[in-house]
């Protein structure tokens, strides 16, 4: 099952990561002061990834 992680890390910010169904990670946020922040970002992402584009920047 893919699942975001939210953590506090050594530095008092809020992050998540997005680990895929074997575990491993996909991505990691930037740190939020708020653990909401975090919170929010992720419903953002679930709302609005499925029909996000992707480009070639390269």
């Amino acid at each position: 099952m893919v699942k975001f992680e939210i953590f506090k890390g050594t530095d008092g910010q809020h992050y998540f990561r997005l680990k895929g169904a074997n575990g491993e990670k996909i991505a990691q946020s930037e740190g939020y002061a708020r653990k909401q922040s975090a919170i929010d970002i992720i419903a953002t992402i679930k709302k609005e990834a499925a029909t996000a584009a992707v480009t070639d920047e390269g």
